[in-house]
């Protein structure tokens, strides 16, 4: 009888392309920005993604669009969350035994905190270069900077399986 082997490097192949937005747009905004400067229909998901972290669990929405002559999904996604906290106030002050909500900062790609958005294009066979499709993110007024991210680099790239 054959023996069939996995070997889990056969999982880790990356065949997307990762580009990092910032911005001070609001997600919505951004989506229709996107998709008036470039052939896509990005439309936000019922569902976002959710990542557990020890303090609780922050949700990031996903707008996303999969063009089916290409075969190829586009997807862009928030970078930065907040959980908000209840705890109860301890210690000597006014505002004794009240709770008090704290805003922690969640990231999903903790590596890269300073940016606001992902665009990931997933079976990149399409026309559009990485360089092209740079140059035209940029020219997106309230886009301040656009740069392709190299996904091999990156510790937590298991968060943009979705």
């Amino acid at each position: 009888m054959a023996l069939l082997k996995l070997h889990l490097d056969e999982f880790d192949e990356v065949d997307y392309e990762l580009i990092a937005i910032h911005t001070a747009l609001e997600d919505y905004r951004l989506a229709y920005f996107i998709n008036q400067n470039l052939p896509v229909i990005l439309s936000k998901n019922k569902e976002g993604m959710g990542i557990k972290t020890k303090d609780g669990e922050a949700d990031f929405s996903i707008f996303s669009y999969i063009d089916e002559s290409s075969d190829t999904k586009w997807s862009l996604v928030q970078n930065k969350n907040e959980i908000i906290i209840k705890k109860k106030s301890t210690g000597q002050n006014l505002f004794l035994n009240n709770e008090v909500e704290i805003e922690y900062p969640v990231f999903l790609l903790p590596e890269l905190k300073k940016v606001d958005y992902f665009l990931k294009i997933e079976n990149t066979a399409s026309e559009l270069e990485t360089e092209t499709l740079l140059r035209i993110l940029n020219t997106i007024d309230r886009i301040t900077a656009v740069y392709a991210v190299i996904p091999e680099k990156i510790k937590s790239k298991n968060n943009l399986i979705f």
